[in-house]
Protein backbone atom coordinates (compact mmCIF):
# COMPACT_ATOMS: atom_id res chain seq x y z
CA UNK A 1 0.00 0.00 0.00
CA UNK A 2 1.70 3.18 -1.13
CA UNK A 3 -0.62 5.86 0.15
CA UNK A 4 -3.34 6.70 2.62
CA UNK A 5 -6.74 5.18 1.86
CA UNK A 6 -9.96 6.69 3.21
CA UNK A 7 -13.39 5.06 3.54
CA UNK A 8 -16.65 6.10 5.18
CA UNK A 9 -18.91 3.23 6.22
CA UNK A 10 -16.98 0.94 3.87
CA UNK A 11 -17.20 3.11 0.73
CA UNK A 12 -14.69 5.61 -0.68
CA UNK A 13 -15.02 8.93 1.10
CA UNK A 14 -16.42 11.83 -0.93
CA UNK A 15 -15.01 15.33 -0.92
CA UNK A 16 -18.25 16.65 0.59
CA UNK A 17 -18.11 14.19 3.51
CA UNK A 18 -14.50 15.04 4.25
CA UNK A 19 -15.27 18.75 3.99
CA UNK A 20 -18.00 18.35 6.62
CA UNK A 21 -15.49 16.85 9.05
CA UNK A 22 -12.81 19.39 8.25
CA UNK A 23 -15.08 22.43 8.52
CA UNK A 24 -16.89 21.47 11.72
CA UNK A 25 -13.99 19.53 13.30
CA UNK A 26 -16.25 17.67 15.73
CA UNK A 27 -15.74 13.99 16.40
CA UNK A 28 -13.50 11.45 18.08
CA UNK A 29 -11.14 8.70 16.99
CA UNK A 30 -8.69 5.96 17.90
CA UNK A 31 -5.48 4.96 16.16
CA UNK A 32 -4.15 1.42 16.08
CA UNK A 33 -1.50 -0.69 14.38
CA UNK A 34 -2.65 -3.77 12.47
CA UNK A 35 -0.48 -6.54 11.07
CA UNK A 36 -1.59 -9.81 9.47
CA UNK A 37 -5.17 -8.96 10.43
CA UNK A 38 -4.41 -8.64 14.13
CA UNK A 39 -4.32 -5.69 16.55
CA UNK A 40 -2.74 -5.44 19.98
CA UNK A 41 -5.38 -4.16 22.43
CA UNK A 42 -8.25 -4.26 19.92
CA UNK A 43 -10.91 -4.65 22.62
CA UNK A 44 -9.62 -1.55 24.43
CA UNK A 45 -9.71 0.48 21.21
CA UNK A 46 -13.31 -0.59 20.65
CA UNK A 47 -14.18 0.24 24.26
CA UNK A 48 -12.74 3.72 23.74
CA UNK A 49 -14.79 4.35 20.61
CA UNK A 50 -18.03 3.19 22.25
CA UNK A 51 -17.38 5.21 25.41
CA UNK A 52 -16.35 8.37 23.57
CA UNK A 53 -19.32 8.14 21.19
CA UNK A 54 -21.65 8.31 24.18
CA UNK A 55 -19.79 11.37 25.49
CA UNK A 56 -19.42 13.24 22.19
CA UNK A 57 -22.66 12.30 20.42
CA UNK A 58 -24.93 10.76 23.11
CA UNK A 59 -25.21 7.81 20.73
CA UNK A 60 -24.43 4.10 20.81
CA UNK A 61 -21.78 2.68 18.50
CA UNK A 62 -21.98 -0.87 17.13
CA UNK A 63 -18.71 -2.59 18.06
CA UNK A 64 -19.11 -5.29 15.42
CA UNK A 65 -19.72 -2.68 12.74
CA UNK A 66 -16.46 -1.02 13.72
CA UNK A 67 -14.62 -4.35 13.50
CA UNK A 68 -16.12 -4.97 10.08
CA UNK A 69 -15.00 -1.57 8.83
CA UNK A 70 -11.46 -2.08 10.14
CA UNK A 71 -11.31 -5.60 8.69
CA UNK A 72 -12.50 -4.38 5.31
CA UNK A 73 -9.84 -1.67 5.17
CA UNK A 74 -6.85 -3.91 5.93
CA UNK A 75 -4.51 -4.87 3.08
CA UNK A 76 -5.02 -8.39 1.74
CA UNK A 77 -1.32 -9.20 2.08
CA UNK A 78 -1.31 -8.53 5.83
CA UNK A 79 1.23 -5.72 5.56
CA UNK A 80 1.50 -3.61 8.74
CA UNK A 81 -0.61 -0.46 8.63
CA UNK A 82 -1.66 2.35 10.93
CA UNK A 83 -5.45 2.48 11.06
CA UNK A 84 -7.37 5.49 12.31
CA UNK A 85 -11.08 5.13 12.99
CA UNK A 86 -12.82 8.51 13.24
CA UNK A 87 -16.44 8.85 14.38
CA UNK A 88 -18.26 11.94 13.10
CA UNK A 89 -21.61 13.04 11.71
CA UNK A 90 -21.41 14.82 8.32
CA UNK A 91 -25.01 16.02 8.78
CA UNK A 92 -24.23 18.13 11.84
CA UNK A 93 -23.66 21.81 11.11
CA UNK A 94 -22.08 24.75 12.83
CA UNK A 95 -25.46 26.33 13.53
CA UNK A 96 -27.15 23.27 15.09
CA UNK A 97 -24.59 20.85 16.49
CA UNK A 98 -27.18 19.92 19.12
CA UNK A 99 -29.34 18.09 16.58
CA UNK A 100 -29.78 14.33 17.01
CA UNK A 101 -26.58 12.72 15.78
CA UNK A 102 -26.12 9.85 13.35
CA UNK A 103 -22.40 9.05 13.68
CA UNK A 104 -20.53 7.61 10.70
CA UNK A 105 -17.26 5.68 10.61
CA UNK A 106 -14.34 7.11 8.69
CA UNK A 107 -11.45 4.63 8.41
CA UNK A 108 -8.05 5.63 7.08
CA UNK A 109 -5.04 3.39 6.59
CA UNK A 110 -1.42 4.22 5.88
CA UNK A 111 1.73 2.10 5.87
CA UNK A 112 3.24 1.55 9.31
CA UNK A 113 6.81 2.80 9.82
CA UNK A 114 9.33 0.22 8.63
CA UNK A 115 11.70 0.89 11.54
CA UNK A 116 11.30 2.08 15.10
CA UNK A 117 11.74 5.87 15.35
CA UNK A 118 14.62 7.27 17.37
CA UNK A 119 14.49 8.74 20.87
CA UNK A 120 12.51 11.91 21.45
CA UNK A 121 13.79 15.24 22.70
CA UNK A 122 10.82 17.16 24.11
CA UNK A 123 10.09 20.41 25.84
CA UNK A 124 7.27 21.21 28.22
CA UNK A 125 4.39 23.44 27.20
CA UNK A 126 1.56 24.76 29.35
CA UNK A 127 -1.54 23.31 27.71
CA UNK A 128 -4.51 21.17 28.77
CA UNK A 129 -6.64 19.50 26.12
CA UNK A 130 -10.38 20.12 26.24
CA UNK A 131 -12.13 17.03 27.61
CA UNK A 132 -8.77 15.26 28.15
CA UNK A 133 -10.37 11.87 28.80
CA UNK A 134 -11.66 11.77 25.19
CA UNK A 135 -9.51 11.20 22.11
CA UNK A 136 -11.25 13.89 20.07
CA UNK A 137 -10.39 15.56 16.78
CA UNK A 138 -9.69 19.00 18.30
CA UNK A 139 -5.96 18.85 17.58
CA UNK A 140 -5.10 22.49 16.85
CA UNK A 141 -3.52 23.21 20.23
CA UNK A 142 -1.50 20.00 20.19
CA UNK A 143 -0.17 20.54 16.69
CA UNK A 144 0.57 24.19 17.47
CA UNK A 145 2.72 23.24 20.46
CA UNK A 146 4.40 20.42 18.51
CA UNK A 147 5.20 22.88 15.72
CA UNK A 148 6.63 25.46 18.11
CA UNK A 149 8.75 22.80 19.81
CA UNK A 150 10.13 21.61 16.49
CA UNK A 151 10.88 25.16 15.37
CA UNK A 152 12.90 25.48 18.58
CA UNK A 153 14.93 22.34 17.85
CA UNK A 154 12.92 19.73 19.78
CA UNK A 155 10.95 16.77 18.46
CA UNK A 156 7.71 17.26 20.32
CA UNK A 157 5.83 18.94 23.17
CA UNK A 158 5.13 17.56 26.62
CA UNK A 159 2.04 19.08 28.21
CA UNK A 160 1.73 20.56 31.68
CA UNK A 161 -1.46 21.50 33.51
CA UNK A 162 -2.24 24.81 35.28
CA UNK A 163 -0.61 23.45 38.46
CA UNK A 164 2.65 22.77 36.61
CA UNK A 165 2.27 19.00 36.55
CA UNK A 166 3.50 17.03 33.57
CA UNK A 167 0.51 15.11 32.20
CA UNK A 168 0.94 13.73 28.66
CA UNK A 169 2.64 14.22 25.32
CA UNK A 170 1.03 15.87 22.33
CA UNK A 171 -0.25 12.52 21.00
CA UNK A 172 1.24 10.03 23.45
CA UNK A 173 1.32 8.99 27.07
CA UNK A 174 4.38 9.22 29.26
CA UNK A 175 6.12 6.98 31.77
CA UNK A 176 9.29 6.97 33.87
CA UNK A 177 11.58 4.45 35.52
CA UNK A 178 13.01 5.40 38.90
CA UNK A 179 16.46 4.47 40.19
CA UNK A 180 15.10 1.16 41.51
CA UNK A 181 13.52 0.25 38.18
CA UNK A 182 9.98 0.92 39.38
CA UNK A 183 7.52 2.07 36.74
CA UNK A 184 6.06 5.53 37.40
CA UNK A 185 3.04 7.12 35.73
CA UNK A 186 2.50 10.89 36.11
CA UNK A 187 -0.65 12.08 37.85
CA UNK A 188 -3.02 14.52 36.17
CA UNK A 189 -5.75 14.79 33.58
CA UNK A 190 -4.61 12.90 30.50
CA UNK A 191 -5.97 10.57 27.87
CA UNK A 192 -6.25 6.99 29.21
CA UNK A 193 -4.02 5.46 26.55
CA UNK A 194 -4.51 1.93 25.26
CA UNK A 195 -0.77 1.27 25.00
CA UNK A 196 -0.19 2.53 28.54
CA UNK A 197 -3.00 0.32 29.85
CA UNK A 198 -1.58 -2.72 28.08
CA UNK A 199 1.92 -2.10 29.41
CA UNK A 200 0.64 -1.53 32.94
CA UNK A 201 -1.21 -4.83 32.72
CA UNK A 202 1.83 -6.92 31.78
CA UNK A 203 4.62 -5.10 33.62
CA UNK A 204 6.04 -7.68 36.06
CA UNK A 205 7.44 -5.23 38.59
CA UNK A 206 6.01 -2.60 40.92
CA UNK A 207 4.46 0.56 39.53
CA UNK A 208 2.93 3.68 40.98
CA UNK A 209 1.32 6.98 40.01
CA UNK A 210 2.68 10.25 41.38
CA UNK A 211 2.92 13.95 40.72
CA UNK A 212 5.75 15.00 38.40
CA UNK A 213 6.33 18.74 38.22
CA UNK A 214 7.91 20.46 35.25
CA UNK A 215 11.37 21.86 35.88
CA UNK A 216 13.30 19.69 38.32
CA UNK A 217 10.71 16.90 38.55
CA UNK A 218 11.96 14.66 35.71
CA UNK A 219 15.55 14.76 37.01
CA UNK A 220 14.75 12.33 39.82
CA UNK A 221 14.07 9.50 37.35
CA UNK A 222 16.54 7.22 35.59
CA UNK A 223 14.66 6.89 32.28
CA UNK A 224 11.64 8.28 30.46
CA UNK A 225 9.58 6.97 27.58
CA UNK A 226 6.62 7.77 25.34
CA UNK A 227 3.86 5.33 24.40
CA UNK A 228 1.29 5.11 21.66
CA UNK A 229 -0.19 2.41 19.49
CA UNK A 230 1.81 3.36 16.42
CA UNK A 231 5.29 2.81 17.87
CA UNK A 232 4.79 1.11 21.24
CA UNK A 233 7.49 2.12 23.75
CA UNK A 234 9.77 4.94 22.53
CA UNK A 235 12.70 6.27 24.60
CA UNK A 236 12.85 9.93 25.59
CA UNK A 237 16.38 11.36 25.43
CA UNK A 238 15.61 14.73 27.03
CA UNK A 239 12.86 16.73 28.72
CA UNK A 240 13.78 20.42 28.62
CA UNK A 241 17.27 20.47 30.18
CA UNK A 242 17.14 17.00 31.73
CA UNK A 243 18.88 14.25 29.75
CA UNK A 244 18.05 10.54 29.92
CA UNK A 245 19.85 7.45 28.66
CA UNK A 246 17.74 6.22 25.72
CA UNK A 247 19.56 2.86 25.96
CA UNK A 248 18.66 2.32 29.62
CA UNK A 249 18.28 -1.47 30.07
CA UNK A 250 14.92 -1.05 31.76
CA UNK A 251 13.45 0.30 28.54
CA UNK A 252 14.36 -2.88 26.68
CA UNK A 253 12.41 -4.83 29.29
CA UNK A 254 9.39 -2.60 28.84
CA UNK A 255 9.53 -3.01 25.07
CA UNK A 256 9.83 -6.78 25.39
CA UNK A 257 6.85 -6.91 27.76
CA UNK A 258 4.72 -4.83 25.42
CA UNK A 259 5.74 -6.68 22.26
CA UNK A 260 4.97 -9.98 23.98
CA UNK A 261 1.29 -9.07 24.31
CA UNK A 262 -0.81 -11.23 22.02
CA UNK A 263 -2.64 -9.40 19.26
CA UNK A 264 -6.37 -9.95 18.69
CA UNK A 265 -7.83 -10.96 15.34
CA UNK A 266 -9.92 -8.23 13.78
Amino acid sequence: MAETEIEIDGAPASAAQLAALGLLNYGHFTTLRAEAGRVRGLALHLDRLVRDCRTVFAAELDREAVRDRIRGALPADGAPVIVRVTVFDPALGLERPGAAAGPRLLVTTRPAPAAAPGPLRVRTAAYRRELPEVKHVGLFGLIRHRRLAQLDGYDDALLTDPDGRITEGATWNLGFLDADGQLVWPEGDALPGVTAALLAGVHPGPQRRERVDAGSGPARYAAAFALNAGVGVRPIAAIDGTDFDPAHPGLAGLRAAYEGIGAEAV
